[in-house]
């Protein structure tokens, strides 16, 4: 009994002595772990002059610089129709032509009025000679008192009555003969010519059929007739943007149907009404209509096709630059950090004083030593890679250009980091090339 009472408390001794070390062993590493600071691996690029060309890119669709809808003002059945769909047609050429018999009976019924006019005109102007003689005669009377003055008033009674039914045929002559002059146009609308140069890029009517004109709201669409010597391309810009964009800026664009080929382009026109869509919803969009001219375009470009517009809005030469993933922004601090990051995928928000939201400053972190400094910036313009530095950076320094969620969230100023050495990038570049080569 005695020696089974010794081995089980021989047991618990190493049991609870086992705990014990492995508690410790624990402590220990906590206490080395807290006491290392946490070194974050960045790639930088050094800080450079470039040339930097900032681009707005839209889309849109290529249209026709100058095109023509053919709209009848008359109503009646086309009766010739000497032209077909992708016809090159010549200014004042024939294209449509209705049934005109219905007109040229009006335009006879005018001539008949006009001259029926005309004929009482003269048979106004007879009378009235007559009653003018009439009344120069009971005048003449009345002077020697040969004649009463109710002769003479009546003779004057006649006179004007006179005179108002001659103006009155007069009128009556100008009205048939406006009639007449309507009527002829009527007729001459019946028959439509080209308005330009160019090409029917649709036809929308057949031969014999009947179609509507009006004088004072749309008609059938007949055909529309476009000049594809000259296109332009119509893009979409954002609210944002447009403002950049000034008439003459050169542009490359992109045809979809031309694969690659980069077609160069002038801005001519500048919208100044917004194209709102979603209007009063979260998905609301403004949008400014640019027109593009296209220069020297194929002559297999047509109108609808769609396009990509790179709208290069100035340029600078030899600016200093960094990458624009370089580039982030943080909120003002006072030597202390205020800003509290958050989990994962959160952003730092910004700040109110006074009522008002503080904007965030834009920064660069730089590589000194195997640490990091973060230093204020003031940005310019900016390309698809790069952005310029106004003030800020001299050139030479060597910036983070990443990894993202270092430079947005985790580096702060003094932060130990490590960054690739010039070796180990050089050895990569060549790996890079070998595996183009190798590819190629």
């Amino acid at each position: 009994m005695g020696k089974q009472k010794k081995k089980n408390s021989k047991k618990k001794y190493f049991i609870f002595g086992g705990i014990g070390v492995v508690i410790i062993i624990l402590v220990v590493l906590v206490i080395t772990n807290s006491n290392n600071e946490k070194i974050i691996s960045v790639q930088t690029e050094k800080v450079e002059k470039r040339n930097i060309t900032q681009v707005v890119s839209a889309t849109g669709k290529i249209f026709p610089e100058y095109q023509v809808e053919l709209r009848p003002e008359v109503t009646g059945e086309v009766v010739e129709l000497p032209v077909i769909e992708g016809d090159i047609v010549k200014k004042g050429q024939l294209l449509i032509r209705m049934k005109p018999e219905q007109y040229i009976a009006q335009l006879d019924r005018a001539k008949a009025s006009l001259q029926s006019a005309k004929a009482m005109l003269t048979v106004s102007k007879a009378n009235l000679d007559k009653v003018e003689s009439d009344y120069g005669r009971v005048k003449g009377l009345f002077a020697k008192e040969l004649a009463s003055e109710q002769e003479l008033e009546a003779a004057k009674s006649n006179y004007l009555q006179s005179v108002g039914q001659y103006q009155a045929q007069e009128a009556s002559v100008l009205q048939a003969q406006a009639s007449l002059s309507d009527s002829q146009e009527q007729l001459d609308k019946t028959v439509m010519y080209s308005p330009i140069n160019g090409r029917i890029t649709a036809l929308n009517v057949e031969l014999s059929e009947r179609v509507l004109g009006s004088s004072f709201s749309q008609g059938t669409l007949l055909m529309t007739v476009a000049d594809l010597g000259k296109m332009e391309a119509r893009v979409e810009v954002d609210e944002n943007d447009v403002v950049l964009i000034s008439e003459g800026d050169t542009t490359n664009i992109e045809i979809d149907a031309f694969g690659d080929e980069k077609f160069k382009g002038l801005v001519t026109q500048i919208g100044n009404s917004a194209q709102t869509t979603g209007l009063g919803t979260q998905d609301e969009v403004v949008n400014f209509e640019v027109r593009i001219r296209l220069i020297s375009p194929n002559e297999k470009i047509r109108p609808g096709m769609s396009c990509d517009a790179d709208i290069q809005t100035e340029t600078k030469l030899g600016v200093i630059s960094v990458p624009i993933q370089s580039v982030t922004a943080r909120m003002k601090t006072s030597g202390v950090k205020e800003v509290e990051k958050a989990e994962e995928g959160d952003e730092e928000q910004p700040k109110v004083k006074n009522g008002k939201r503080e904007k965030p400053e834009e920064v660069v972190f730089l590589l000194e030593g195997n640490e990091v400094k973060k230093v204020n910036i003031e940005t310019g313009i900016s390309n698809d890679t790069y952005i310029e530095i106004k003030s800020g950076l001299e050139g030479g320094e060597e910036v983070v250009n990443g990894p993202y969620r270092a430079i947005s969230k985790e580096l702060e100023d003094g932060t130990k980091v490590m960054a690739p050495k010039k070796d180990d990038k050089k050895a990569d570049l060549t790996e890079e090339k070998k595996k183009e080569l190798s590819q190629k």
